[in-house]
């Protein structure tokens, strides 16, 4: 089954009127995309902000009339339409062509991402095996993957380690198959911590090893290992709680940070740790150090 497709390039100001418009006409969907890979970071609570350039995309069932659809919607708007492109869109098997791009991923010298449906390309290596799903954390943003490589350069063995905003649970499970004695996972998202335990159970991790709990249900137990890939806004606000989360001599690394928030997460933290230089890749960084007694 194909679909037709109306492509328009709008500004934010025209997103609600159109959305509403195309779907009284009978799109089956309606999306927003950034037209010109302009980042959204951090949004204020209970908004939904677009980019300065979007492309609307709505899709109807393909035996819909492309003319006559474009005039009733000039008609509902009163006058001429936003530059637009009518396509038709063949139909596909979407989660075999997502499954596809999904690859095995090495971090540092001993770690593997390995998707639940591959083979480890090696054995015998660390492989951690991951079910992709709703929650953050699959090892391609730039973020996830310093932490990852991060984790695969610290010694772990019999160490305890807390993952802070753990999403799919990767940094905590990454350390326990590292050889992490014991993790504490939290969030603020039921749903990540639901796909923590789910990705802990596919790597033979069970719940006397892997803690998981909302925020407010942590405990103030301090970890050797403190890892937080979140955000530089709450990574600042948070710095007094996190920072009490790790062990005079513990490690730290924290991400979710752009290059530009940098000092500012930074000074957020250097009082309490000796920070080893800022790593970055693709624009994001991490910064890591050890804490001072």
């Amino acid at each position: 089954m194909s679909w037709l497709q109306i492509r328009l390039a709008i500004t934010p100001d025209q997103a609600e009127a159109l959305e509403d418009q195309l779907l009284d006409l009978g799109a089956v969907s309606v999306t927003f995309m950034d037209a010109e890979d302009q980042p959204i970071f951090e949004p204020d609570l209970n908004t939904t902000p677009l980019w300065s350039h979007t492309h609307l995309l709505a899709l109807f069932e393909a035996d819909t009339d492309p003319d006559a659809l474009l005039a009733h919607l000039q008609l509902l708007r009163g006058g001429e339409l936003p530059e637009h492109q009518v396509e038709v869109i063949e139909d596909q098997d979407w989660e075999r062509s997502w499954m596809d791009n999904f690859q095995p991923m090495r971090f540092g010298r001993r770690l593997w991402i390995v998707p639940s449906w591959h083979a480890a390309p090696e054995p015998d290596a660390v492989n951690l095996l991951l079910d992709p799903g709703l929650a953050f954390g699959t090892g391609t943003h730039p973020t996830t993957a310093l932490c990852l490589e991060w984790l695969d350069g610290q010694h772990l063995d019999g160490q305890t380690l807390l993952d802070f905003g753990c999403g799919s649970g990767i940094l905590a499970i990454a350390g326990l198959l590292l050889g992490a004695a014991h993790a504490v996972g939290t969030d603020i998202d039921i749903q990540a911590l639901e796909a923590s335990r789910d990705n802990a159970v596919r790597n033979g991790i069970g719940e006397q090893r892997f803690a998981l709990y909302l925020p407010e249900q942590l405990a103030p137990q301090p970890a050797d290992i403190v890892v937080a890939n979140i955000l530089a806004g709450p990574l600042v606000t948070l710095a007094p709680r996190i920072t009490a989360l790790v062990k005079p001599g513990g490690r730290l690394a924290l991400s979710g940070v752009l290059a530009e928030q940098a000092e500012e997460v930074r000074a957020a933290y250097e009082q309490a740790f000796e920070l080893d230089p800022t790593a970055e890749k693709d624009g994001w960084v991490r910064i890591s150090g050890v804490r001072r007694a």
